[in-house]
């Protein structure tokens, strides 16, 4: 059973950033996906209806949605994800399971048939959803992460920055793929994830005073606020 978390995102400056990263540092250790500046690669490859489903969701913030993407870290093609995200009552939840490159590769081309027969029943859902809800690739999204784990509350921090876009590129391993930025000034984004209770010390570190908490969406944003 996927265990649900909870999520506050924030977006923050350049300021706010050196500020909260000098404090978590402290009392903090790195996620072990960093290299030793800390910082590590992400590209998301995210599925969508003719509808834009996922994306109408989140801007119409429904209380229940879900979407699918397919992820690797730091250019490495061994390690390949599906992973659905999905949101109720507030809650966050989160399943995923690997594939490999010619799987993927397989799905960019319309070859699903191979997930009805897996053990994983993410994978199971993801063919019902390519069927049936006619779930097609549709976009790239890149950016750099920066994150921290604090053991107390199962506390995961993450700081993602250069968020850009493949527009409506959907090949995941081309490495010389053309990526724009975000309009809004190359928003740098704060996460907290936390499971049943965020400790008052990592409230107290993340603390911006003027930073409100928001909705915000990586996919939603690259595909709305795009040059």
């Amino acid at each position: 059973m996927v265990k649900p978390r909870h999520e506050i995102k924030v977006f923050i400056n350049y300021s706010d950033y050196i500020s909260i990263r000098n404090r978590i540092k402290t009392f903090a250790k790195l996620d072990r996906n960093a290299s030793e500046n800390g910082i590590y690669y992400i590209r998301s490859l995210y599925f969508d209806n003719f509808n834009d489903k996922a994306l109408m969701e989140k801007i119409n913030g429904y209380n229940n949605r879900e979407k699918f993407r397919i992820r690797f870290y730091n250019h490495n093609h061994s390690f390949i994800r599906l992973e659905k995200k999905s949101k109720s009552n507030g809650l966050c939840y989160k399943s995923s399971a690997p594939l490999t490159k010619n799987e993927c590769e397989k799905i960019l081309n319309g070859d699903i048939e191979f997930l009805k027969d897996s053990n994983k029943d993410v994978l199971k859902e993801f063919y019902c959803k390519l069927k049936y809800q006619c779930l097609k690739p549709k976009t790239i999204v890149d950016y750099t992460r920066e994150a921290y784990i604090y053991d107390a509350g199962n506390v995961r921090i993450t700081i993602d920055s250069n968020i850009k876009s493949g527009l409506y590129s959907t090949n995941i391993f081309d490495s010389t793929l053309p990526t724009l930025g975000l309009v809004n000034d190359n928003p740098i984004i704060l996460e907290i994830k936390y499971d049943n209770f965020l400790p008052d010390i990592i409230r107290d570190l993340i603390q911006t005073n003027t930073r409100n908490q928001t909705a915000v969406s990586k996919y939603a944003a690259c595909r709305l606020f795009t040059v």
